[in-house]
C-alpha cells in the first residue's frame, strides 16, 4: 500500500481534493525532479482509485436500474416513460410464468 493511501472509510470528494492539491503543485512547477516524480505517482494512485469508485458507482447505478423492470401494458394501452410503468423485481425471486409458456 503507498504511504499516501487512507482508509476506504474516505469519501470520493476527499480522495478527489487530494488528487487536485496535487495536480496544482505540480501545474504550479519549481519541484525537484525525485518530488515531482513523487507527486506524480501519488497522483496517479488517487486518480486509480477515483476511477475504480466511479466504475463502482456506475455499475451499482446499472444494476438499481436492471432491477425494475417495465410492468406489461394491459391489453390495448401504450407503456410510456411514466414511474408507475415500472415495478420492483427483486434478484432473490424466480421470475413469473409468463402467460404464453408452453
Amino acid at each position: 500500500m503507498a504511504k499516501d493511501a487512507r482508509p476506504t472509510t474516505e469519501s470520493f470528494e476527499d480522495v478527489y481534493g487530494r488528487l487536485q492539491a496535487k495536480v496544482e503543485l505540480l501545474e504550479k512547477g519549481g519541484l525537484p525532479l525525485d518530488e515531482a516524480i513523487t507527486l506524480y505517482e501519488e497522483g496517479m494512485l488517487l486518480a486509480r482509485e477515483c476511477q475504480e469508485r466511479l466504475d463502482a458507482a456506475e455499475q451499482k447505478i446499472t444494476r438499481l436500474k436492471e432491477s425494475f423492470a417495465p410492468i406489461g401494458p394491459a391489453r390495448g394501452t401504450a407503456v410510456n416513460d411514466n414511474p408507475d410503468d415500472y415495478e420492483y423485481v427483486s434478484d432473490d425471486e424466480p421470475p413469473e410464468a409468463a402467460d404464453d409458456a408452453p
